[in-house]
């Protein structure tokens, strides 16, 4: 293939290269030359190829996967949240709250209507901004932040993302993590750089070598961690802005997606001295998933960024749902809707936990809406001995980072509403499954 680019400066190489991808002569998952060679063949300097490679990146032409080489790049496809389609199985897998614990939105949406919101308004209600504000305030003891309102949490990654980094630019992410946190980064040209989590959040050295390895930012989940369910503990929390402490401008996304319904304390990696941070909590687990809003208490500057990708006219978050959101949060029978959802799930995956533990199966009752499961065979194994059964799991390869990873022994389990019988059943299921 190095025969067919050509060009002697960097520009004209890349050009050669997407020139060759219109043209359908290099198509997604293409290898190129290696640095060396094509340097070789077109007799320029290998540091003039690499600058070639570098621009065909920052412009999502191509990925490159180390020692793997460089390919063109394609539409990756990603796991997604949710229920699977087209299928007859039981799905367990869907990570999805239990619509029966998601309060009512009729008695709240009699009470929104007011005069109409127009071009060149504030973005946020200003109600909402106060209950925001004063709601986040209790997390950011003697911090200065600012409010914005997105539609959802992933949308807010991705605005802080954009609003911060270039392509090919380094995002530390937890490792096993967040589909929906893989699926930005790889769709935004970022590079993903693993760290990995263990029972009390994002270990500490994993953090100190994503530094080492120049990430601009951190994508860390407090609390209820998809998939594991891990929360931050107060030591390894504490430990972690330690390692922080010299890189101030290192953007902190916190995701604290769980907030209203978690067991336990918050936990931040967010230091009172540190100048670029984002903590986001949605409203999606509690008042459900179709609310698609979510408040981000930013720095100034992040906010100022934000703002600049959130104008009228555009892409502000409509105040008829700001309003049903408020009016909800602030209803003493919804919070206490809430509260019951809260102990309903913490509840169920315990007891979930408890009977697989007394068949020798590892399960901890950590946070979040579903369980994570070790298993000694490999979670493909079972997945697929669980579907002659009936059920459809999510194995724990969907949340890994490295696509090229040993197999995972992991199963991510939406147990909470099941029936008695389904309850059963799965478990007699999985025990006999996992041997």
């Amino acid at each position: 293939m190095s025969d067919q680019i050509t060009g002697t400066t960097a520009s004209d190489i890349a050009d050669s290269v997407r020139s060759l991808r219109d043209r359908g002569i290099l198509g997604a998952g293409s290898p190129l030359p290696p640095v060396r060679e094509l340097a070789a063949t077109l007799g320029v300097n290998r540091n003039t190829a690499v600058a070639a490679y570098r621009q065909l990146a920052q412009a999502g032409l191509v990925i490159s996967r180390g020692r793997a080489g460089t390919v063109i790049a394609g539409l990756e496809s990603v796991a997604q949240e949710g229920y699977a389609a087209n299928t007859v199985l039981r799905d367990i897998g869907t990570g999805n709250p239990d619509p029966r614990r998601i309060p009512d939105p009729a008695p709240a949406l009699m009470n929104i209507a007011s005069r109409p919101v127009l071009y060149g308004e504030p973005v946020i209600d200003r109600d909402l901004n106060k209950w925001a504000t004063e709601w986040m305030a209790k997390d950011l003891p003697d911090r200065e932040f600012q409010i914005t309102i997105t539609s959802g949490a992933v949308d807010a990654v991705e605005r802080l993302l954009a609003q911060a980094l270039m392509r090919d630019d380094a995002v530390a992410l937890e490792d096993p993590c967040f589909l929906a946190s893989i699926h930005t980064v790889r769709l935004s040209g970022y590079r993903a750089v693993a760290v990995p989590v263990d029972a009390e959040g994002m270990t500490v050295d994993g953090l100190r070598a994503a530094l080492d390895n120049g990430v601009r930012a951190i994508i860390c989940t407090p609390r209820a961690q998809n998939p594991t369910g891990a929360s931050l503990s107060a030591q390894r929390a504490t430990a972690l802005r330690a390692v922080l402490a010299d890189y101030p401008y290192v953007l902190i996304i916190e995701d604290d997606h769980f907030s209203m319904l978690s067991q336990q304390p918050y936990e931040s990696l967010i230091a009172p001295a540190h100048r670029r941070f984002a903590l986001i909590r949605s409203v999606s687990k509690f008042l459900g998933p179709d609310m698609c809003l979510a408040v981000a208490a930013t720095d100034s500057e992040t906010a100022d960024r934000l703002a600049m990708r959130l104008s009228p006219g555009t892409t502000w978050v409509s105040h008829l749902l700001q309003r049903l959101a408020l009016t909800q949060l602030t209803d003493e029978t919804v919070m206490a809707e809430v509260a019951a959802a809260a102990a309903h799930y913490a509840e169920r995956n315990s007891l979930f936990a408890a009977r697989l533990r007394a068949h020798g199966i590892h399960a901890d009752a950590a946070d979040g809406l579903s369980l994570w499961i070790e298993l000694p065979p490999t979670a493909r194994t079972v997945a697929e001995r669980l579907m002659r059964r009936g059920w459809l799991a999510r194995t724990g390869d969907d949340f890994a980072l490295d696509e090229r990873a040993e197999p995972s022994h992991h199963l991510r389990l939406t147990v909470h509403d099941l029936t008695d019988d389904e309850t059963d059943a799965l478990v007699a299921d999985l025990v006999a499954a996992a041997r």
